[in-house]
């Protein structure tokens, strides 16, 4: 089975050995916010900031203050904030597989009961005539929209960049420069860029070191640089 990877490029201090930020695009983005539906989102709500170790709880709340408008049209962010279920985990951008489970749905074997609908064939029909075992055919609003854009949670027509801590934002320019002032660095020569990849391994410690650390692209990616 072929393992799915994402891409991002690091912003490192050479001098401090820190990554500073990494500019990612939506797969890779996509992929950061599932995490929340493993779900640990659940979890993270009913937690204070202060009271977590590491940083899991800056990628909730990066996710909880995303303008809608970086938003899929059919996609809400309470999916991964509120998750009733881990069942929306396996639409998500999961990198252990070669491609998305889809979701199946059904509906009663009789004709004249339409109403209902299950996600299991076992389930038996309210008005009492048998199994709800024929399948359905699921159609996605915004069809156009969806396969334009890439699919995913977050739309592919900005860049974003993920701080060491897992803060997740749009990136512009501006947001780059006040970055760098508030790291205090003045010689831009010390920076450096490298791409990195994001596989099964990596995703894997990613999840480790957010529970665990506060830097956790540094802790990740540097010990291999």
């Amino acid at each position: 089975m072929a393992e799915s990877k994402v891409t991002m490029k690091l912003l490192i201090d050479s001098k401090t050995k820190r990554v500073m930020f990494a500019e990612a695009g939506k797969e890779c983005i996509d992929f950061l916010f599932h995490i929340l539906a493993l779900p640990i989102g659940s979890v993270i709500r009913l937690l204070t900031t202060k009271g977590m170790v590491g940083c899991l709880g800056n990628l909730y709340e990066s996710l909880e203050n995303l303008d809608n408008m970086f938003i899929q049209p059919n996609q809400e962010k309470d999916i991964l904030l509120k998750p009733k279920s881990a069942a929306y985990a396996t639409s998500g951008p999961l990198l252990l597989a070669d491609s998305p489970v889809k979701k199946q749905f059904y509906r009663c074997s009789y004709n004249n009961n339409h109403n209902y609908t299950t996600d299991d064939p076992r389930t038996r029909c309210p008005s009492g005539c048998g199994a709800m075992s024929t399948k359905l055919e699921y159609v996605t609003s915004t069809a156009e929209n969806v396969v334009a854009t890439g699919g995913g949670l977050v739309k592919g027509v900005v860049t974003y960049m993920v701080l060491d801590n897992l803060v997740v934002k749009p990136m512009s320019t501006i947001s780059s420069i006040t970055l760098l002032n508030e790291f205090s660095v003045k010689d831009v020569g010390i920076l450096k860029e490298k791409v990195v990849t994001l596989g099964m391994e990596e995703a894997l410690l990613l999840l480790k070191t957010s529970l665990q650390s506060k830097n956790v692209l540094t802790n990740v990616f540097m010990a291999a640089i």
